[in-house]
């Protein structure tokens, strides 16, 4: 009898050999397996998300991009901005006066206005508050409500003039003192141009009808 078999146990009990039977460890494939079908669950899961964020963000389907598209092309245009409230030239009436020691150069300049359809009002020298001390080309003078009616347009004829108000002047006119800086108004074709850009300009579109 071995010495492997346990005290009164023989027969098919009994342990013959000087071999041992191993002892495995069990298969682990069905570990796996559940592995596997859990991996495939999960990564299907991850994918589903992902779809419907990005059928959250993007408005959902072929039919949000084309209502998106559509309003995307209505709003790159810029919206046509009002026409500014300002009066035409032959509205306004505009006094010429002459701050520098050139002789003649206040009818000059007058004559040159009336021609582009400004009515002229005085023309002669300055006042002693303005002769010989208009550094720039020229000041553009008139009452508080000339601000964005009249002075602007007249503007156009002198764009580098400096422009003023007087709270206590009374009437419409406007002055325009010529300073020392002065050489010659504006083209008439550069005025023409602020002119009209001043009435109502244009919008600028950003996009076109193919483009939509």
């Amino acid at each position: 009898m071995s010495m492997l078999t346990p005290p009164g146990m023989g027969g098919q009990y009994r342990i013959k050999g000087d071999k041992y039977p191993r002892m495995r460890r069990p298969r682990r494939r069905g570990r796996i397996a559940v592995g596997v079908v859990a991996s495939v669950a999960a990564l299907g899961l991850i994918g589903w998300g992902t779809l419907q964020l990005i059928d959250v963000f993007t408005g959902g389907g072929e039919h949000a991009s084309a209502v998106g598209s559509k309003s995307d092309c209505s709003s790159k245009a810029s919206p046509s901005p009002s026409a500014a409230d300002v009066p035409e030239p032959g509205q306004i009436t505009v006094n010429v006066l002459n701050a520098t020691t050139r002789s003649g150069l206040a009818k000059q300049t007058a004559d040159e206005l009336k021609k582009r359809g400004f009515k002229i009002g005085s023309v002669g020298n300055a006042t002693a508050a303005f002769d010989k001390k208009v550094t720039g080309t020229g000041i553009l003078l008139g009452p508080a409500a000339s601000l964005n009616t009249s002075l602007p347009v007249l503007a156009t004829q002198l764009s580098t003039a400096e422009r003023r108000t007087a709270a206590t002047r009374k009437g419409t006119d406007v002055d325009l003192i010529i300073g020392t800086g002065f050489k010659a108004l504006t083209t008439k074709k550069d005025a023409d141009k602020a002119l009209a850009a001043l009435a109502g300009p244009q919008p600028t579109p950003t996009s076109s009808k193919k483009d939509c």
